[in-house]
């Protein structure tokens, strides 16, 4: 029985620091670790945690996780070669991925109850010989789902992705009926499960500039997105749709929306993370365990140095663990 499914216990959170040239390990260097509802479990290097927080001014001792243990704690995972902030090296991206792997799998065996992800360098992946596209596609690979959504989360503001990680040319042939069906169901369970939200709002974006104008500035609207709207709609959802992009965050128009899916990730991030960035949250709806992640990138420029924000960690956090709780009540 994971920690989760018992109520009566406090739910086990796993942290990956990410890139360990970048910011990752620094906002876990800040964290106080004192959380009376939840332990937290940092895969990483000690060592590596351990020069970020005397960096930082905040040296500290880093105990080695054991199941069990209590507050914040890490299970280690060794760097391929030394880590220099801001400098980065291909070799470690095989230490990257080893993280999120130990991770995950802790996951799916109910070790862990969540997991929430510091920011990762994609290029840097790839380099190291890996086809990385992001986090998303890769733990959806790890645990065997076929389809997962992407979600950002800022305040009261949700923002979904039909597609995420592809260049803009390849969006139109993915925007399908199938997957829009498939989407709107993993948000919809996502809404009702995790977020308690009893008959959740769906808005769904058009692909084209005022959401196709009738078919004169493209048709698939008329033939791919409000067809699958309808459908939605006949499976109990309640769902509105296709609307135009450029109005859809219009305030009075998000007066009652729980969540907005958009067709690429560009669509709609640009208006969430105007709204929240450096406090908004990642989340990835349909895995089989809660998953959060920052909002921002490696900043590479200020790892081991300068002013940095905790925001969008301490949310992903929070987030996490709500979530998490959640679950343990249903």
């Amino acid at each position: 029985m994971s920690v989760i499914q018992a109520a009566t216990k406090r739910p086990v959170i796993a942290l990956t620091p990410g890139e360990p040239a970048g910011i990752g390990p620094d906002l876990i260097a800040l964290l106080d670790g004192d959380d009376s509802e939840a332990d937290w479990v940092c895969i990483a290097d000690p060592e590596l945690l351990a020069e970020r927080s005397r960096l930082r001014g905040r040296p500290r001792h880093w105990p080695i996780y054991t199941p069990g243990a209590r507050g914040l704690s890490v299970l280690p995972i060794p760097l391929a070669c030394p880590a220099r902030p801001g400098v980065l090296d291909p070799r470690n991206a095989d230490y990257v991925l080893s993280c999120l792997k130990r991770a995950s799998r802790g996951c799916l065996l109910g070790e862990f109850d969540a997991l929430v992800t510091g920011p990762v360098h994609k290029a840097v992946m790839n380099a190291g010989g890996h086809v990385f596209t992001g986090h998303t596609e890769f733990l959806a690979k790890e645990a065997e789902v076929p389809e997962v959504v992407m979600m950002l989360v800022a305040g009261s503001l949700r923002v979904a992705l039909l597609t995420t990680h592809l260049a803009l040319s390849a969006v139109p042939a993915a925007v399908t009926g199938e997957r829009l069906d498939v989407a709107l169901d993993i948000l919809h369970c996502a809404l009702v499960r995790d977020f308690g939200i009893t008959k959740p709002h769906l808005v769904v974006l058009g692909l084209n500039p005022h959401a196709g104008e009738d078919g004169h500035l493209g048709r698939e609207e008329i033939d791919v997105i409000g067809p699958a709207v309808s459908c939605a709609q006949s499976r109990g959802l309640w769902v509105t749709g296709p609307v135009s992009a450029d109005t859809a965050f219009v305030a009075q128009h998000l007066v009652g929306v729980d969540a907005v899916l958009a067709m690429y990730h560009d669509q709609g991030l640009p208006v969430l993370k105007a709204q929240g960035f450096g406090g908004a949250v990642n989340v990835t709806l349909g895995l089989p365990f809660i998953r959060t992640s920052v909002d921002h990138g490696t900043a590479l420029d200020r790892a081991g140095r300068g002013s940095i924000d905790t925001g969008s960690l301490a949310q992903a956090l929070a987030l996490a663990k709500s979530l998490g709780l959640a679950r343990a009540r249903s």
